[in-house]
């Protein structure tokens, strides 16, 4: 079974002056203004390494979540925040890195335990194999009671 979901992305004028929108299916981004300077200018507005970040934070956390359900955890919270590294690379640019951060409150796990969850969980979200950088992660944080 393929669960296939869609984004729309439109661009008008073109370089440095154009000015995009991007839409998702859910409606979480709609018509959502991007473009030159909200990628470099830290302008109001998304940008591509922005979404990619939000997908790879909740499509890891959730990952986790899930692992952790599995071997019968049933309370904890997670949150992760996750840096995507975009660097220049010739005429064009490169995103070298993703680098998770983990703050984690899972009562009754051990640290190792926890540890080796957490990193089977980076390993296997779809969206850590989907990139190819560098992904890490870094536990923050980690309280087992």
């Amino acid at each position: 079974m393929a669960i296939i979901n869609w984004a729309t992305a439109k661009y008008e004028g073109l370089g440095k002056e154009g000015k995009g929108q991007v839409s998702t299916q859910s409606g979480a981004l709609k018509q959502q203004p991007y473009g030159f300077n909200t990628r470099f200018e830290n302008k109001a507005g998304t940008n591509p390494e922005e979404q990619i970040a939000a997908a790879h934070a909740s499509c890891f956390t959730m990952a986790l979540s899930f692992a952790l359900a599995k071997q019968g955890f049933s309370k904890g919270t997670l949150e992760s925040k996750v840096d995507i590294t975009l660097v220049k690379d010739g005429d064009g640019y490169t995103i070298t890195k993703s680098e998770i951060r983990l703050d984690a409150k899972v009562p009754g796990i051990s640290g190792e335990e926890f540890e080796k969850t957490a990193v089977e969980a980076k390993l296997n979200c779809p969206i850590s194999k989907l990139l190819n950088c560098d992904v890490t992660l870094d536990i923050t944080s980690f309280d087992g009671n």
